[in-house]
């Protein structure tokens, strides 16, 4: 942030040397057309001016036609001249302030790699328009031997990105693609080169998906006492399998791991008799889970602790996944 500078004793009024700063910071485009203002509070800070007097000159920039006020949002330096035009009156760029930002470099960056107006313009035209071509069709792509995994994918996507998703099996994904002309194809991050392998001659786009690490349940199970029983339950056999294998590495012999899907009725009733502590990655299971306590009350003389997964997908590559959907 440019660091302003108020001399005490100086005969010119402290507002006036702020305003003249702030008016040359615009003017060297140090503080470039969409650029948001330093909050009053902020600037009240660094300059040991009152709120009020700086926001006596964001007024007086303001009737200058040199910033304007977004309601609820700051305030930002005006575009002027033929930076501006229409594009100021736009509710896009009121509700994104920094949108005209953020094009202008880009389009200065074509433009320096050689590009045209006129191309730069159908660069973006294309992009935006395979955007939302594959985005109008988004399928999850996973294995048939482990369909519970894409089961788990599917329910969480549709739940956050609320819109139709389509699972698919990886064996059955290529002729899928051969009857659609866009989409977008996601998968556990675990499948990405297969699916990718598939996808390479259609017109799709592929988004790997990246998984929770359940580090804070891990811990968890380290300081489970020697000779207890874990149970594990998944709609993804894959997942409960990896659990295992990760769970021996840390504890070798020392606790039982008991792996289930939630529609193996016999498994659940198991672990649910024989487990101190049963872990679900997601809702069904977990509901299959409490099911099977449920039944084998009787039998049991403690009842199990039980755990449930927040989410099976990171959420960093949900973002990631609505940003590339246009979903936000």
């Amino acid at each position: 942030m440019i660091q302003f500078r108020i001399q005490p004793d100086s005969e010119i009024p402290a507002s006036t040397q702020l305003l003249n700063q702030i008016r040359y910071a615009i003017a060297s485009r140090q503080y470039p057309p969409g650029y948001k203002l330093p909050s009053t509070r902020a600037l009240a800070m660094q300059t040991g001016l009152h709120r009020n007097t700086i926001s006596k000159v964001y007024r007086q920039l303001e009737d200058d036609g040199l910033v304007e006020s977004l309601a609820g949002s700051g305030i930002y330096v005006r575009a002027q001249g033929h930076e501006g035009g229409s594009r100021l009156q736009s509710p896009i760029l009121k509700q994104y302030p920094q949108a005209y930002k953020v094009v202008q470099q880009a389009l200065d960056e074509l433009l320096s790699q050689g590009c045209s107006l006129n191309q730069a313009r159908e660069l973006f035209l294309a992009e935006i328009d395979w955007r939302l071509r594959c985005s109008a069709r988004v399928l999850v792509a996973a294995p048939a031997q482990d369909i519970g995994v894409g089961e788990l994918m599917l329910y969480e996507l549709e739940e956050a990105l609320k819109i139709p998703v389509q699972l698919v099996a990886m064996e059955q994904l290529a002729a899928v693609l051969d009857q659609t002309s866009s989409a977008t194809v996601v998968t556990n991050r675990y499948f990405i080169g297969v699916v990718e392998a598939i996808a390479a001659p259609k017109a799709v786009r592929v988004i790997p998906l990246d998984i929770q690490d359940y580090a804070k349940e891990l811990n968890q199970f380290k300081n489970l006492p020697k000779d207890s029983c874990l149970g594990v339950v998944s709609l993804s056999s894959g997942f409960a399998r990896a659990a295992e294998v990760i769970l021996h590495g840390q504890r070798g012999d020392e606790i039982l791991v008991m792996t289930s899907q939630p529609k193996d009725t016999y498994k659940l009733q198991a672990i649910a008799k024989r487990a101190q502590v049963i872990f679900s990655t997601d809702q069904v299971s977990f509901s299959a889970v409490q099911a099977a306590v449920q039944l084998t009350m009787d039998d049991i003389i403690r009842p199990p602790k039980l755990m449930c997964g927040e989410k099976y997908i990171d959420a960093n590559s949900i973002n990631l996944l609505k940003r590339e959907l246009g979903l936000g």
